[in-house]
C-alpha cells in the first residue's frame, strides 16, 4: 500500500473543485449510508434537476452553500484499498487565495481544475505560481466540464498545449493531465465511454499510485527546539521533531546559532528513553554539558546551515493593506519569531509571463522579491534545501493576522562581508567620563502640540545642569540627513529609522539625545525602541488634542490640509496612533512650558 497522499484541488471560480472530490467520494463508496442520504436529500431541496450536488460533501459553510462557492479550506480524510488521503478543498475566489495558499502549505500534491471551455485563466496562473511557491513538486491538471464541451478532444488537446506553456518555467517532477466531468463522473474512478480517445488513468487511480516522495538525499541531522525542558533541578532537556536524519546517544551535535559543541547524553522518545532516535519522531534530548539553548535554537550535525540577519526571500502577499519597504513585522521560521523588516522590495512577479516588474509597494495576492533583515541572527536555509527552515510567514504586529508567507531564496553575501568590529572605549566609558546616564528622550504628539518648544526647553535645562546633550527634531533633519524623503508611508518610516540609527550612535557616543518627532505609526516608534534599546529609550506623549493642536496653528498646515493641499498631514488625511504604554504622557493645554518640562523632569528622575 503506497504512503498517504495530502493533495489540494485548487483553480478558478466555479471550475468544479467541491464537486470533483465529492464524486470521487460519492462513486468510491467512502461515505457513510446517513451521509449518502443527507446528500441526496440535500441536492433535491437545492434543485439540481434531479442530479446530486456532489459539492455538498465539502461546501460546509451555509455562505458556501448560498453562493455555490468555497470560502474556507474543507479538509476530508478517506482510504481505499492502495492508499490514504487527506484533500484540502480550497477556494477559487481570488479574495480567498490566503486559504488556498494554507491549503498548498501542507500538501505534496495539488489537483488544479481548469473549465474546459474556458482554458488557462488568471486564477490558473496564480494557482500554480503558489503551488510551485510552496514546494508543490507533483500537480495533476484536471480538465473539467467535458460534458460541456461535447467531450471533444480537440478542445482537450487545445488546453492541454496551454498548460504545457503555463509549466515549462517551473521544475515539477510530475505533470499529469486528464480530462473530466465533475458532475457526470467520466474520468473520476471510471474510465469514460464518451471520451474513448483518452487511454490514461483516471483521477482516482492516479492519486493511488503517484510516488511524491521526495528523493533527494539528505544528510547529516537537523533538530530544531521547540520547548526546554525543566521538570526538577536535575534535568535539563530540549524538545522538538527531527527535521533530518537521525541521532544516537553519543553523538556530538553542534548548537546553532552560537556555534558551541556538546555529546548527546541521552534521547527520549515520548516517556521511553532510547539509544536511537529518527526523522519525523518528537524527541527530548539532553546534553553532556551545559550549553545555552532556547527555543529557536537548532540542534545540527554534518549539515551546512547559514546563521545571519539578511536574506532575500519571495512571497505571496495576503494582507488587505499593501506591503511597503521598511515596514516592521513578527517573523515565524522554523520555531523562532523574531522581529523582521521588509528592508527592499525588489520587484513582483507578473502572474502571467513570470516577469519581473520594478516596485516598491505590493498589493494583496501579488508574488514579490524582497529582502528581510532580522532583528538578531537566526538559522535559516534555502526553501530548496530545508523546507522547515526556508519557510515563514510575516505577522502583522498591531493586528496579530498573518501578512504574507514566504521562502528563503538566498542569504545575502554582503552580510557575510561585514564584521562588527569592537571598539576599546565603550558607551560605559564615555558615560562615566561625562557623568551622566546616556538617554533618548522620544516626544511624540501631533504637529502643533508642543515637541519641538519641549524639546528646546527641556535641553536648555539639561546644558545648565552640565549635562551633554543633541536636539534632533523632525523638521531641522529633514534639510540634510533624510532631505531626499517625502511624506509617503515608505519615507515616514525610513524617516524614523534613521533617525533612530542615528541617536543610537549618539547614546553610544554618551550622549543624551532629545527627539522631536511626530512619528505617527506605533510600528515605527516600536522599531526605534528596538533600535536604540528599551532600557534607554524613554517614549513622552505629547497628548495635546487636536483642537487645542488646530487653535495653534501658527503655520497654517492645518487649514491646508482640510482643504486638501497637504495629502498624508497626521491626523487629518494620514492617521496617528497614541502611544499605549508611553514612559510620560502630558497635555499641555493650558499649561507653561515652565510646569510642562518640571514635569516631564520629575518623571525622568524617577
Amino acid at each position: 500500500m503506497q504512503g498517504l497522499l495530502k493533495f489540494i484541488t485548487c483553480g478558478s471560480v466555479d471550475d468544479g473543485k467541491s464537486t470533483l472530490i465529492g464524486h470521487m467520494l460519492y462513486d468510491a463508496k467512502l461515505i457513510f449510508t446517513d451521509q449518502k442520504k443527507t446528500l441526496e436529500m440535500d441536492s433535491k431541496v437545492k434543485s439540481t434537476e434531479g442530479g446530486i450536488d456532489y459539492s455538498l460533501l465539502l461546501d460546509g459553510l451555509m455562505a458556501e452553500r448560498e453562493q455555490g462557492i468555497t470560502i474556507d479550506v474543507a479538509y476530508r480524510y478517506f482510504t481505499t484499498e492502495r492508499r490514504a488521503f487527506i484533500v484540502a478543498d480550497t477556494p477559487g475566489h481570488e479574495e480567498y487565495t490566503r486559504n488556498m495558499a494554507v491549503g498548498a502549505s501542507f500538501a505534496d500534491l495539488a489537483v488544479i481544475l481548469i473549465d474546459a471551455t474556458k482554458g488557462v485563466l488568471v486564477q490558473t496562473k496564480r494557482h500554480t505560481r503558489i503551488c510551485a511557491l510552496m514546494g508543490i513538486k507533483s500537480v495533476v491538471y484536471a480538465v473539467n466540464k467535458m460534458d460541456l464541451a461535447d467531450y471533444d478532444e480537440g478542445v482537450f488537446e487545445k488546453v492541454k498545449r496551454e498548460i504545457k506553456k503555463l509549466t515549462s518555467e517551473y521544475d515539477f517532477t510530475s505533470e499529469y493531465v486528464i480530462p473530466v466531468s465533475a458532475t457526470a463522473g467520466d474520468n473520476v474512478t471510471v474510465k469514460s465511454v464518451n471520451m474513448p480517445w483518452y487511454q490514461g488513468d483516471t483521477l482516482l487511480s492516479y492519486l493511488e499510485q503517484v510516488d511524491v516522495a521526495d528523493h533527494k538525499d539528505e544528510t547529516g541531522f537537523v533538530l530544531p527546539i521547540q520547548r526546554v525542558s525543566r521538570p526538577n533541578h536535575e534535568f535539563r532537556g530540549f524538545q522538538g521533531q527531527i527535521e533530518v536524519g537521525s541521532i544516537s546517544v553519543g553523538d556530538e551535535i553542534g548548537v546553532l546559532p552560537s556555534g558551541e559543541k556538546a555529546k548527546i547524553q541521552s534521547i527520549y522518545n515520548t516517556d521511553k528513553q532510547v539509544e536511537t532516535a529518527y526523522k519525523g519522531q518528537a524527541v527530548t534530548v539532553s546534553l553532556d554539558r551545559e550549553v545555552d539553548i532556547s527555543r529557536g535554537c537548532i540542534l545540527v550535525r554534518d549539515v551546512e546551515l547559514t546563521v545571519g540577519k539578511l536574506f532575500t526571500c519571495k512571497l505571496l502577499w495576503m494582507d488587505d493593506k499593501p506591503l511597503i519597504q521598511g515596514k516592521n513585522y513578527l517573523l515565524k521560521l522554523g520555531t523562532k519569531a523574531i522581529p523582521a523588516v521588509v528592508m527592499k522590495v525588489r520587484a513582483k512577479i507578473d502572474v502571467n509571463e513570470g516577469s519581473r516588474i520594478a516596485t516598491d509597494k505590493i498589493y494583496k495576492n501579488e508574488i514579490a522579491i524582497c529582502e528581510l533583515e532580522c532583528q538578531e541572527q537566526i538559522v535559516f536555509d534555502k526553501f530548496e534545501n530545508h523546507k522547515e527552515l526556508g519557510s515563514f510567514i510575516l505577522i502583522d504586529r498591531i493586528s496579530h493576522m498573518t501578512s504574507a508567507c514566504g521562502v528563503v531564496e538566498y542569504g545575502l553575501r554582503r552580510e557575510q562581508n561585514i564584521r562588527w568590529h569592537e571598539m576599546d572605549i565603550t558607551r560605559a566609558l564615555r558615560s562615566e567620563q561625562m557623568n551622566q546616564t546616556p538617554k533618548t528622550i522620544w516626544l511624540t504628539g501631533l504637529s502643533g502640540a508642543g515637541k519641538s518648544t519641549i524639546a528646546n526647553a527641556l535641553e536648555k535645562k539639561f546644558f545648565e545642569d552640565g549635562k551633554h546633550t543633541m536636539l534632533l527634531d523632525g523638521d531641522n533633519v529633514r534639510h540634510g540627513l533624510n532631505k531626499d524623503l517625502g511624506f509617503k508611508e515608505k519615507d515616514r518610516i525610513e524617516n524614523i529609522r534613521r533617525i533612530a540609527e542615528v541617536a543610537k550612535l549618539m547614546n553610544d557616543a554618551g550622549l543624551i539625545v532629545l527627539v522631536s518627532f511626530i512619528s505617527p505609526l506605533q510600528a515605527d516608534r516600536r522599531k526605534a525602541r528596538e533600535i536604540i534599546g528599551d532600557d534607554i529609550f524613554e517614549e513622552v506623549y505629547i497628548s495635546t488634542p487636536i483642537e487645542e493642536c488646530e487653535r495653534r496653528d501658527v503655520k497654517g498646515l492645518y487649514k491646508k490640509a482640510r482643504a486638501g493641499k497637504i495629502p498624508n498631514f497626521s491626523g487629518i488625511s494620514s492617521p496617528y496612533e497614541p502611544p499605549e504604554a508611553a514612559e510620560i504622557t502630558i497635555d499641555t493645554t493650558g499649561k507653561s512650558i515652565e510646569d510642562v518640562v518640571e514635569y516631564i523632569l520629575s518623571n525622568l528622575r524617577k
